[in-house]
Protein backbone atom coordinates (compact mmCIF):
# COMPACT_ATOMS: atom_id res chain seq x y z
CA UNK A 1 0.00 0.00 0.00
CA UNK A 2 0.83 3.46 -1.17
CA UNK A 3 0.71 6.72 0.94
CA UNK A 4 0.12 9.95 -1.19
CA UNK A 5 -0.76 13.42 -0.12
CA UNK A 6 -4.30 13.86 -2.11
CA UNK A 7 -3.61 17.33 -3.40
CA UNK A 8 0.06 17.38 -4.67
CA UNK A 9 -0.46 13.96 -5.26
CA UNK A 10 3.09 13.49 -3.67
CA UNK A 11 4.33 9.53 -2.73
CA UNK A 12 5.44 9.60 0.62
CA UNK A 13 5.71 5.95 1.20
CA UNK A 14 5.63 3.23 -1.36
CA UNK A 15 5.19 0.57 1.00
CA UNK A 16 2.94 0.71 3.72
CA UNK A 17 2.59 -1.89 6.84
CA UNK A 18 -0.55 -2.54 8.42
CA UNK A 19 -1.18 -3.26 12.42
CA UNK A 20 -5.25 -3.10 13.12
CA UNK A 21 -5.23 -5.30 15.98
CA UNK A 22 -4.41 -5.40 19.63
CA UNK A 23 -1.51 -7.32 18.90
CA UNK A 24 -0.14 -6.37 15.60
CA UNK A 25 -0.81 -2.35 17.71
CA UNK A 26 0.74 -3.35 20.79
CA UNK A 27 3.87 -4.47 19.16
CA UNK A 28 3.98 -2.09 16.16
CA UNK A 29 7.98 -1.70 15.40
CA UNK A 30 9.54 -2.29 18.81
CA UNK A 31 12.86 -4.68 18.50
CA UNK A 32 13.53 -4.02 14.86
CA UNK A 33 16.81 -2.25 13.83
CA UNK A 34 15.80 0.07 11.47
CA UNK A 35 12.88 1.06 9.33
CA UNK A 36 13.33 0.74 5.54
CA UNK A 37 13.81 4.18 3.74
CA UNK A 38 10.04 4.61 1.52
CA UNK A 39 8.17 2.13 4.24
CA UNK A 40 5.85 2.96 7.23
CA UNK A 41 3.85 1.10 9.71
CA UNK A 42 -0.10 1.69 9.69
CA UNK A 43 -1.79 1.88 13.27
CA UNK A 44 -5.30 1.59 13.67
CA UNK A 45 -7.45 2.12 15.25
CA UNK A 46 -4.60 4.97 17.35
CA UNK A 47 -4.79 8.03 18.53
CA UNK A 48 -1.54 8.32 20.45
CA UNK A 49 1.98 6.07 20.48
CA UNK A 50 4.67 5.75 22.49
CA UNK A 51 8.27 4.94 21.55
CA UNK A 52 9.24 2.25 24.61
CA UNK A 53 11.93 -0.32 23.89
CA UNK A 54 12.41 1.54 20.17
CA UNK A 55 16.21 1.72 18.59
CA UNK A 56 15.91 4.58 16.17
CA UNK A 57 13.55 7.88 16.11
CA UNK A 58 10.42 8.27 14.04
CA UNK A 59 8.41 11.12 11.74
CA UNK A 60 4.83 10.62 12.91
CA UNK A 61 1.35 11.33 11.33
CA UNK A 62 -2.12 11.14 12.99
CA UNK A 63 -5.31 10.67 10.65
CA UNK A 64 -8.83 11.13 11.46
CA UNK A 65 -11.15 8.59 9.80
CA UNK A 66 -10.90 10.90 6.08
CA UNK A 67 -7.22 10.65 6.02
CA UNK A 68 -6.90 14.21 6.84
CA UNK A 69 -3.53 15.14 8.73
CA UNK A 70 -4.46 16.13 12.20
CA UNK A 71 -0.67 16.57 13.87
CA UNK A 72 2.38 15.75 12.49
CA UNK A 73 5.63 15.10 14.87
CA UNK A 74 8.89 15.37 13.32
CA UNK A 75 11.88 12.95 14.57
CA UNK A 76 10.23 11.49 17.48
CA UNK A 77 12.40 9.82 19.01
CA UNK A 78 12.76 6.72 21.82
CA UNK A 79 11.53 6.15 25.01
CA UNK A 80 8.89 9.43 24.06
CA UNK A 81 5.20 9.03 24.53
CA UNK A 82 3.50 11.51 21.44
CA UNK A 83 0.13 13.33 23.30
CA UNK A 84 -3.35 12.10 22.55
CA UNK A 85 -4.50 13.52 19.39
CA UNK A 86 -8.12 13.81 20.02
CA UNK A 87 -10.48 12.88 16.46
CA UNK A 88 -7.23 10.62 15.25
CA UNK A 89 -8.16 7.50 14.07
CA UNK A 90 -5.15 6.56 12.30
CA UNK A 91 -1.32 7.03 12.76
CA UNK A 92 1.11 6.48 10.03
CA UNK A 93 4.89 6.13 11.60
CA UNK A 94 7.94 6.84 8.69
CA UNK A 95 11.96 6.78 9.06
CA UNK A 96 12.99 9.77 10.96
CA UNK A 97 13.61 12.21 8.19
CA UNK A 98 10.62 11.22 5.32
CA UNK A 99 8.83 14.06 5.55
CA UNK A 100 11.24 17.09 4.64
CA UNK A 101 10.85 19.96 6.89
CA UNK A 102 9.63 22.56 4.18
CA UNK A 103 6.37 19.96 3.17
CA UNK A 104 3.86 20.93 5.71
CA UNK A 105 1.04 18.03 5.75
CA UNK A 106 -1.08 20.11 8.33
CA UNK A 107 -4.89 20.48 7.17
CA UNK A 108 -4.01 18.53 4.16
CA UNK A 109 -4.77 14.58 3.20
CA UNK A 110 -3.42 11.31 2.85
CA UNK A 111 -4.83 8.54 0.71
CA UNK A 112 -3.96 5.04 0.95
CA UNK A 113 -3.42 3.49 -2.12
CA UNK A 114 -3.00 -0.27 -3.17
Amino acid sequence: MKVIEAESNTVLLENLEIANNPGARFLGLMGRKKLANNTGLLLSPCNSIHMFFMKFALDVVFLNKDGKVLKVIRNLKPWRISPVVFGSKMVIEMPSGTIPENLSLEDKTLSLVE
